[in-house]
């Protein structure tokens, strides 16, 4: 273990030595075993970042639109060269399979392609001659020193979410990355000072709870943008919202996706097994509630099993793989704890993924694919967030009670129905107390243009991420109103000014 590589810290354009600090280990969790260590930061580390960018921060925040722009389309194709370098790195990492970690990949480029047309994103309105030869007009501004704390579970599309946006609203940006999975975020640090981005402007911190502490009580951190759970979210808003700082603090969820009795239920099936075992279910769109309404049920667990039983678990770097392992083996047991919990509540588990072991791998933190039926609202596996490969289905006998049912849940982070019926379809859509909506399709993550973000107990503060959302975020808006000497009327004006 002493001579596993240690990651560090990525701080004004170098990687700092992290000898001095505290160490967490970094596991293949495929295997279970120690792959590197990665330092754990203290206050000085994060007053050396953030003095760095409060250094760069002029510089930067003077550069026009256009330059951050070429910044970005640079990026954007160093992203594209590394794209399988990055995708081994999360699967090796986090444990999803190398397929799944692609597509993660390009999920976050596509931010930075939206990020790439920062001229036309940070346009403002301007209103000629408002009255007594005043013309007004709008600014979008840069914050100053922004911080990201993002997840294990996607360690490179969500930083991707807050970089991009961050630094062509004219930020610098201060990533602290899970420790679990840490050395994505220095690659991609890396790739943007080959792109052509001044020292300081990005930095990458690594660390814990100290680190991110650090973060919230600086007074030079102007914004805070975190995604994770739902206890740590609450905490971060309010710590930093006592503070002055500016909060987007996206939080857990229980996704739920109704099926009707008229769904097409192969589609809905192949929905439900990819949604709820893909990336072991690791996921804050991972749906683990199936709403079978009406005479359902029987049916869709019919044809749930035998896909089941097809799935093929394994190392997340094998071709063969569909679902890999856990990201712990704290977490491996933490999941199993909550499979223990729905049996003693009185569940019906229908296929178990304890003490599940693949061949060759038998160190491994895997956890099968679970199913459960006859679950109900007063069950912890109903209730909160699992973040394994559980799925669970709740019986109700119509649609007024699957949405009663869906809306009276603490979290509104994404949902799902599927049905021929386009009035129930429509229905659904406006009524549903949720953030993001799929209809026949099971994981509705918005596209870079819109705008992604839960309701309710899944987000803290006032703005999504990325999108239209993130630029408001990242950005002061002004009013600039403006006349000349020769427009003036002689002597003082006592009245409200008004257009006329």
């Amino acid at each position: 273990m002493s001579n596993a590589p240690i990651i560090g810290h990525y701080i004004h354009g170098q990687v700092l030595d992290s000898s001095s600090e505290r160490f967490s280990n970094v596991f293949n969790p495929a295997t279970g075993s120690v792959q590197a260590r990665v330092g754990l930061a203290s206050q000085k580390t994060v007053d050396e970042a953030v003095a760095s960018a409060l250094k760069a921060f002029p510089g930067w925040s003077e550069q026009s639109s256009l330059r951050r722009s070429r910044v970005m389309f640079k990026f954007k194709e160093l992203l594209d060269q590394h794209h399988d370098e990055l995708a081994e790195i999360i699967s090796r990492e986090h444990g999803k399979v190398f397929s799944d970690a692609k597509g993660e990949v390009t999920r976050g480029i596509e931010i930075v392609e939206y990020a790439c047309g920062a001229p036309n994103l940070l346009k403002t309105e301007f209103s000629d001659n408002i009255g007594g030869g005043i013309d007004n007009w709008n600014l979008r501004q840069p914050l100053g020193v922004c911080a990201g704390v993002t997840p294990f579970n996607f360690p490179v599309m969500v930083p991707l979410w807050m970089i991009p946006l961050a630094l062509i609203t004219g930020n610098c940006f201060i990533l602290k990355p899970s420790e679990r999975d840490p050395s994505a975020s220095v690659l991609m640090a890396r790739l943007l000072s080959e792109a052509g981005l001044p020292d300081g402007v990005f930095n990458v911190v690594q660390g814990d709870k100290t680190a991110v502490d650090a973060l919230l009580q600086h007074p030079d951190i102007e914004a805070i943008s975190f995604v994770g759970s739902t206890p740590i979210a609450e905490y971060i808003h309010q710590q930093a919202t006592s503070r002055g700082k500016r909060v987007q603090a996206l939080g857990g969820a229980k996704n739920h996706m109704i099926v009707m009795p008229d769904a097409d239920l192969d589609q809905a099936a192949d929905a439900l097994i990819g949604a709820a075992y893909g990336s072991a279910g690791e996921r804050c769109m991972a749906i683990s509630i199936a709403v079978a309404v009406g005479d359902v049920g029987d049916s869709l667990i019919a044809k749930l099993l035998p896909r089941i039983d097809q799935l093929k678990v394994g190392n997340g770097l094998k071709g063969d793989s569909d679902m890999g392992p856990l990201v712990t083996a704290e977490h491996k047991a933490k999941v199993e704890g909550f499979i223990d919990e729905g049996v003693a509540q009185g569940a019906q588990l229908i296929v178990d993924g304890r003490h599940f072991k693949v061949p060759g791998a038998e160190n491994g933190f895997f956890v099968g694919a679970t199913l459960f039926d006859n679950v109900t609202t007063e069950m912890s596996i109903y209730q909160q967030e699992i973040f394994g490969p559980v799925l669970g289905i709740v019986r109700v006998p119509d649609f007024a009670s699957a949405v009663a049912l869906i809306n009276a849940h603490e979290f509104g982070n994404g949902v799902s129905c599927f049905t021929r019926d386009g009035g129930i379809a429509r229905a659904f859509a406006r009524t549903i107390k949720v953030g993001m909506v799929g209809i026949n399709v099971p994981i509705p993550v918005p596209m870079a243009w819109h705008s992604f973000g839960g309701w309710k107990r899944s987000l803290f503060g006032d703005h999504h991420a990325y999108g239209e959302e993130g630029i408001r975020f990242y950005s002061r808006y002004k009013s600039v109103m403006q006349r000349w000497p020769d427009s003036i009327a002689k002597g003082p004006e006592f009245s409200m000014p008004t257009a006329n």
